[in-house]
C-alpha cells in the first residue's frame, strides 16, 4: 500500500457500481474542529505555533485543535480546546464527544471509535468587561 493510499479513509457501505469514494483525514479534522466550537463552552480550538502564525497571514485554519488517527481499530479523533471559566469541564466535554460523534455520522457514515478531549486552557472574561464592573463600584 503506497504512502498516500494509508491515509485516505475508503467508504465501502452501497456498492451502486458508480466508484468509490474517499474521505481524507483533513476532511474529518475540519469536521471534527467545527463541531467541537459549536458547542457552547468551549472558548477556542488550540493549534500549533506553526497554524497560528499562518492563520495570522489570512489562510484559515479550520481543522485547528484536532487530530485524526486512522488505527485498525477504528477512527481516534483528538481534541484540544479551551474552555471557558465558569463552565462544567466534564459537561462541555460529554458535549464536544457527542457532537462530534453524532456530526461525523451525519456527514460521513463514519463511526469513530474514540473521541478525547484535553482541556488545554480556560479563557477569563476579558479585561474590558472586568474594567466596566470596577468603574461601576
Amino acid at each position: 500500500m503506497s504512502e498516500q493510499q494509508q491515509h485516505i479513509l475508503e467508504m465501502s457501505h452501497d456498492e451502486n457500481g458508480l466508484g468509490k469514494v474517499e474521505i481524507a483525514p483533513e476532511v474529518i479534522e475540519v469536521i471534527a474542529s467545527i463541531a467541537a466550537s459549536e458547542v457552547e463552552g468551549v472558548s477556542q480550538m488550540r493549534g500549533s505555533f506553526a497554524a497560528g502564525v499562518v492563520e495570522r497571514l489570512g489562510k484559515k485554519n479550520h481543522g485547528k485543535g484536532v487530530k485524526v488517527e486512522l488505527a485498525e481499530e477504528g477512527i481516534k479523533v483528538e481534541v484540544y480546546c479551551v474552555m471557558k471559566f465558569g463552565v462544567s469541564i466534564p459537561v462541555v466535554a460529554q458535549k464536544i464527544q457527542d457532537n462530534i460523534r453524532q456530526t461525523l455520522l451525519n456527514m460521513t457514515a463514519l463511526d469513530a471509535s474514540e473521541v478525547n478531549i484535553h482541556v488545554v486552557g480556560i479563557q477569563f472574561e476579558n479585561h474590558k468587561q472586568e474594567a466596566d464592573v470596577e468603574q461601576e463600584i
